[in-house]
């Protein structure tokens, strides 16, 4: 182990951390950023829509772009991209200028999600054990901080230039600053001349090979997005609980989701990718059976605490899963890039189908009905659980000895 991965690593966390304060510090505002800039509610769904089609497109292009450029390279201006559209979306006063920053928001997202992963995987492997839990926990605590400060605007009903603009003055320096120390643990970039006919790194990874994996990130995802965009409405008007009891079953989640990947990683190395991804589903699946039969509201929240246990270790495991497979088969330097790009391209899928879904289900059927479909999705993960592990590694895609060739080669030269 060596310093350079170890500065690698706690830069990375930081700019996990800082991309979960910008998306939340967006997604908990929406009102205030509907009532600014006059957006009716007819045209409110296609700005959210817009966004995490974007991103999609921007995780696309972020494969292409890592054939010629390091991912370290793309994480470092991608970050403040994000940040300055996340201000521009606050200190805008015409419906176009929203349109554009939303725009830039959502393509420069997809190509942070794709590197930051790209990232992360590789310093899983090069460390030669399971971290990437660690990392997603980060983005947990930045959206809890996120989440707080957009709060605190709201109560003292500051402008969201107000809100944002102090937040992005700290993170933007400080996330520059902190990708001097980027790492490339698997030396991704700029594929070889002779990997050009075949498409670059990572070529062979087809979307079969991936399927299983692309499922389960959806399935993840739409369990995600139930809990984020209805359980406030479930509790108070399915469970009768009152408006603020209401407000607490998310910033339960995120608690617990936080909690649970904190402590993921170390469950990994214990009992494996495997054993943790099969629990991970059986309990998410239990909470949504808990909050469908719920008989009241403290009984659901109980349901969405369990939630957050069961889905925080799913998203992060799929990533490192995505990675090994394709390290496995194709061995060329920065070969998992193009498979983490692709898979992450389903984070939006899933993001995009959760919310519609349940609610049309809970408008033609019943929301405790709604339920119960994430309930059997997020379970069939159980079935797709043998794709995250590793050939006799019992870590799932961790311990692969580093090749000291790469690890010490970070996005600055060191």
């Amino acid at each position: 182990m060596t310093d350079v991965l170890r500065r690698g690593r706690a830069s990375l966390a930081f700019g996990f951390f800082a991309q979960g304060v910008a998306f939340a510090l967006l997604v908990t505002r929406i009102p205030a950023i509907q009532d600014r800039y006059g957006v009716s509610d007819a045209l409110l769904p296609v700005f959210l829509a817009a966004v995490p089609v974007l991103a999609g497109v921007g995780s696309v292009a972020s494969e292409r772009l890592v054939r010629r450029v390091r991912p370290s390279r793309l994480l470092r201006w991608s970050q403040p991209v994000v940040l300055l559209a996340l201000l521009g979306v606050g200190a805008g006063d015409r419906v176009a200028v929203l349109a554009v920053a939303l725009g830039v928001f959502g393509l420069s997202v997809g190509a942070l999600d794709a590197s930051m992963n790209m990232l992360g995987v590789s310093l899983q492997r090069a460390y030669g054990r399971s971290i990437m839990l660690g990392f997603h926990a980060t983005y947990s605590l930045g959206g809890i901080l996120g989440a707080s400060l957009a709060w605190a605007g709201a109560h003292w009903e500051l402008a969201l230039w107000v809100s944002y603009l102090p937040v992005v003055v700290v993170l933007l320096p400080a996330a520059l600053v902190g990708s001097r120390w980027y790492v490339d643990a698997d030396g991704g970039g700029a594929a070889d001349p002779a990997d050009k006919g075949a498409g670059g790194a990572g070529a062979e990874i087809g979307f079969k090979v991936l399927l299983p994996l692309c499922l389960v990130m959806t399935f993840a995802y739409i369990g995600d997005s139930t809990v984020s965009n209805w359980s406030a409405k479930y509790l108070q008007d399915v469970l009768g609980s009152s408006e603020q009891l209401a407000t607490v079953p998310y910033n339960v989640y995120m608690v617990t989701t936080l909690v649970g990947r904190a402590a993921g990683d170390f469950g990994v190395r214990r009992l494996g990718a495997v054993t943790v991804v099969r629990g991970g589903a059986v309990v998410a699946a239990g909470g949504f059976a808990v909050v469908a039969s719920a008989p009241g509201p403290w009984a659901g929240m109980l349901g969405f605490t369990l939630l957050g246990f069961g889905l925080c270790v799913l998203v992060p495991q799929t990533f490192a899963a995505a990675g090994r497979l394709a390290a496995e088969r194709d061995g060329r330097p920065g070969a998992s890039d193009a498979a983490v790009a692709r898979l992450n391209v389903f984070n939006y899928v899933g993001f995009l189908v959760g919310s519609p879904l349940v609610g049309a289900l809970g408008d033609a059927w019943s929301y405790r009905g709604a339920m119960l479909v994430p309930m059997v999705l997020v379970l069939v993960t159980v079935v797709y659980a043998r794709s995250f592990g590793d050939r006799g590694d019992r870590y799932g895609g961790g311990h692969e000895r580093p090749r000291t060739a790469d690890v010490g080669r970070g996005s600055n030269g060191l």
